[in-house]
């Protein structure tokens, strides 16, 4: 018998959706144990090593963001997939805020979450790749693995292609980078698309680091970038 792909912790109080999420999941491979209640969720939790958690926001005895919370205080790593069917932005942040890593709205179809699954396990079960989880950069600090950099004042949870491109800055602080090896580091390959969309991520992590003077991504005309600062290892 082949082992499983991974080990999902599924919390789910309706008995159809959570019957077909379970028989979904296990024939793409993945082992699953599902609940029908918050607190019977956590406790299943504590008693093994999961490899993801899916779960409902609305639950019976404990809702899924006071579950997040939880989970959070014992593993920082482990993907949390919320399965709601609100919508609304403040449901969002308050699920960000206690430890979700994302959403997926109620209904759903069924590809969309395995290919979500997908991504997240293929980001947090390959971390044996000898390179830093995060970095300290003046007052900012870098979590690779949970998407986040935190600055004294706010913090921004970074999407999969930004986290890249940050840590392999960090990585290379105070060189010369070129545009095409930084697109065939971190995109794994070299256009004019990709080059232009690249300046849009440089963009965006610029918008990132302002609050702290002493770390600056300067561009070299004609060249690339370069990453000025004094990066320390976490």
């Amino acid at each position: 018998m082949a082992e499983p792909k991974a080990k999902i912790l599924l919390i789910e109080d309706d008995p159809t959706l959570s019957f077909v999420v379970k028989d979904s999941l296990q024939d793409k491979g993945y082992e699953v144990i599902n609940c029908p209640d918050g607190e019977t969720g956590f406790q299943q939790f504590m008693k093994h090593n999961f490899d993801m958690v899916l779960m409902d926001v609305m639950l019976p005895k404990k809702d899924g963001m006071s579950i997040a919370a939880q989970i959070r205080k014992k593993n920082e790593t482990i993907p949390i997939l919320m399965l709601t069917s609100k919508s609304m932005d403040d449901d969002k942040i308050a699920g960000f805020q206690s430890g979700a890593d994302d959403y997926i709205t109620k209904p759903f179809n069924m590809q969309e979450l395995i290919l979500r699954i997908e991504v997240f396990l293929k980001r947090t079960m390959k971390k044996e790749d000898g390179n830093p989880s995060g970095y300290k950069i003046g007052n900012l600090t870098f979590n690779y693995d949970n998407l986040l950099l935190q600055g004294e004042k706010e913090e921004f949870q970074l999407t999969q292609r930004e986290a890249d491109l940050f840590r392999y800055l960090c990585m290379n602080a105070n060189k010369v980078l070129k545009r095409d090896d930084i697109l065939l580091s971190v995109w794994g390959k070299e256009d004019y698309f990709l080059g232009r969309s690249m300046d849009v991520f440089v963009t965006k992590i610029r918008k990132y680091i302002k609050s702290d003077p002493t770390v600056q991504l300067q561009t070299i005309h004609g060249i690339g970038f370069k990453f000025n600062c004094n990066p320390i290892a976490l």
